[in-house]
C-alpha cells in the first residue's frame, strides 16, 4: 500500500436542502511521483462532489481534497445515518485502489401536500370526494383527517380516519358528505366545507372544497303543485256547495269521501280523488266462500237443517282499534297490519308499533288500516311497475273511499300476480296522521306528519328497484 488517507471528520451531519463539507487528507507513501483520481461511490454519490477531482503528490508529501455533500430537500434524502465512500485510484498503480468510508447523517424534515379530487362535488343526498395526501418529507408521516363547515350543514363519513405514509408515497382518503337538510324544491345551493389533515405538534393543513346540493324537484314543479292544490280545493268547495240532491245509500261520513282532494306528495302526483259513487268502504279481501247468492227459492223444506261450524273471525285492524276505543272513549288511535310476501297477513299492531319485516327481503303487498277519533281515513298505494321506462313505480288507479272510524281500510292487493308496494299515501278527517317507513336496504326514514284532508302524508320510495318492508303509524 503506497497511500495513506484520513477523513476529517469521519462523521458529519447535514440538513436536507443544505450542504456540508468533509476534508479528505491523502499522503503518498510510495517512492515515485503519483497522481490520484477521486470518485464518490455509494447511495450518496449523486449528491457528492470532490474538489479537486485529481491530486498529484511527490513521495512523502500530503495533499487534501474537499468532499461536498448537498442532499436535496426531498424524500430521496433518507433521514438518519447514511454511509458514503470515495474510490481513490493511483495512476501509476491502478490496481492499488483505496476506498475510505465515512458516515453522513441527514436530519429529518416533515412536509406534506393535500388535494381534493375533485374539489367540487354535486348531489342531492350525498357527495363523495377523495383527499389525496402526499408525504414529500423524508420521514414517515402519521396524520388523521377531520371535516368541518360553517353552520354544521353537513355530516362527514371519512375512511380511513387516520393514515401512515412512507416518504415519497401518497394515501387516498374517501369522504362521504351528507346534507343535514334535504332541498325538496328549488335551486341548488353551494355548501363550502373543509377537510383538515391533523398532525401531532403541528398546525392543521386545511383543504377547502365545495358541495353543490341539488334540489330533489325543480322550483317550477312546486309552483305547479301549489296551483293544482288550489284548483282541487276550489273544486271540492264548489262540489259541496252545488251538489245535486240525489238519493244515495251512503252514510254522511262515507259521503264526505266525495270531497277528498289530497294534495300532491313531495315527489309524485297521486291519481284523482274518489267520486261520490266510489265512497263505499272497500270490502276485506276474500278469505273463503261467498255464502251463496242469497236470492234463491226456499225449497220444499223437507230436509233436515245443515250443521255449520263457524270459524273464529279474523283479527283485523278494525277489531284491534275498536278494543282501544272501548278502553279509551274519545281517544285517537290507529291500528294496522301488513300483508308480507310469502307470509300473508300479520297480526295487527297499533300506535307506532312496527308492521312488516326488517332485513328479510320480503316486500309488503297490502296494508289494512283502521282509525278512531280522527274522522275516518283514505289511502292509496304506490306500486311496482314491471314495464317502467323512467325507473319509478305507479299509483294505484284510485284512492280508497273515506272509511269511517272503526272500519277496515285496505290498500294494495294480496293477489299473487299483483305488484308489491313501493310506498303509500294516507290522510284523515281531523287532527293529524304521522308515518315512519323503512325501505329495503335503507334505514328508517324521518317521521312525516300532516293535518286533516285534503293534505296527505307519503311514506316509502319512488324508485322501482326498491320496496316497502316496514311501517309505523300514529294519529
Amino acid at each position: 500500500m503506497s497511500l495513506w488517507t484520513s477523513l476529517e471528520p469521519a462523521s458529519a451531519t447535514v440538513d436536507a436542502g443544505s450542504s456540508t463539507t468533509v476534508r479528505l487528507r491523502v499522503r503518498n507513501t510510495g517512492d515515485v511521483v503519483d497522481e490520484y483520481r477521486f470518485e464518490p461511490v455509494g447511495p450518496l454519490a449523486p449528491w457528492t462532489t470532490v474538489e479537486p477531482p485529481t491530486l498529484r503528490l511527490y513521495p512523502g508529501t500530503t495533499g487534501a481534497v474537499e468532499l461536498r455533500f448537498a442532499p436535496p430537500r426531498s424524500p430521496d434524502a433518507t433521514a438518519g445515518p447514511n454511509p458514503y465512500a470515495v474510490r481513490i485510484t493511483p495512476t501509476e498503480h491502478p490496481e492499488a485502489v483505496t476506498v475510505p468510508e465515512g458516515n453522513l447523517t441527514v436530519t429529518p424534515f416533515t412536509e406534506l401536500r393535500a388535494e381534493l379530487v375533485p374539489p367540487t362535488v354535486k348531489g342531492r343526498f350525498r357527495g363523495r370526494p377523495q383527499l389525496a395526501v402526499d408525504n414529500i418529507g423524508n420521514t414517515r408521516l402519521t396524520a388523521s383527517i377531520a371535516g368541518s363547515d360553517n353552520g354544521d350543514q353537513l355530516s362527514y363519513d371519512i375512511h380511513p380516519g387516520s393514515v401512515q405514509i412512507e416518504p415519497g408515497r401518497a394515501a387516498f382518503v374517501k369522504a362521504t358528505l351528507k346534507p343535514r337538510r334535504i332541498i325538496w324544491f328549488g335551486a341548488k345551493e353551494q355548501r363550502p366545507f373543509t377537510l383538515s389533515v391533523l398532525r401531532s405538534g403541528a398546525d392543521p393543513l386545511p383543504v377547502e372544497g365545495t358541495y353543490v346540493q341539488r334540489g330533489f324537484l325543480p322550483r317550477w314543479l312546486a309552483t305547479f303543485f301549489g296551483v293544482l292544490t288550489a284548483l282541487a280545493i276550489t273544486f271540492v268547495m264548489l262540489w259541496i256547495a252545488y251538489k245535486p240532491g240525489v238519493s244515495s245509500g251512503a252514510t254522511p261520513k262515507v259521503a264526505a269521501g266525495a270531497a277528498l282532494a289530497p294534495s300532491t306528495s313531495p315527489s309524485v302526483t297521486p291519481p284523482p280523488p274518489p267520486t261520490a259513487a266510489a265512497t263505499t268502504p272497500p270490502a276485506e279481501p276474500d278469505s273463503g266462500d261467498d255464502g251463496g247468492d242469497g236470492g234463491g227459492g226456499g225449497g220444499d223444506g223437507g230436509g233436515p237443517a245443515a250443521t255449520v261450524t263457524e270459524e273464529a273471525p279474523e283479527e283485523t285492524a278494525a277489531t284491534a282499534v275498536r278494543r282501544l276505543a272501548d278502553d279509551d272513549p274519545g281517544g285517537r288511535h290507529v291500528c294496522y297490519r301488513a300483508f308480507v310476501t310469502g307470509d300473508g297477513w300479520q297480526k295487527p299492531v297499533c300506535d307506532g308499533t312496527m308492521a312488516g319485516t326488517v332485513g328479510s327481503d320480503t316486500p309488503i303487498k297490502a296494508l289494512n288500516i283502521a282509525v278512531t277519533g280522527v274522522g275516518g281515513s283514505a289511502a292509496n298505494a304506490f306500486l311496482h311497475k314491471d314495464d317502467s321506462t323512467d325507473g319509478k313505480g305507479q299509483w294505484s288507479p284510485s284512492w280508497t273511499a273515506v272509511v269511517a272510524d272503526g272500519e277496515d281500510n285496505y290498500v294494495g292487493s294480496t293477489e299473487p300476480d299483483d305488484p308489491h308496494m313501493l310506498g303509500f299515501a294516507i290522510n284523515v278527517g281531523t287532527g293529524e296522521v304521522c308515518q315512519t317507513s323503512r325501505v329495503h336496504n335503507f334505514d328508517w326514514g324521518q317521521q312525516g306528519c300532516v293535518k286533516q284532508r285534503p293534505e296527505f302524508v307519503f311514506g316509502g320510495a319512488l324508485e322501482n328497484d326498491r320496496y316497502l318492508e316496514a311501517v309505523k303509524l300514529t294519529v
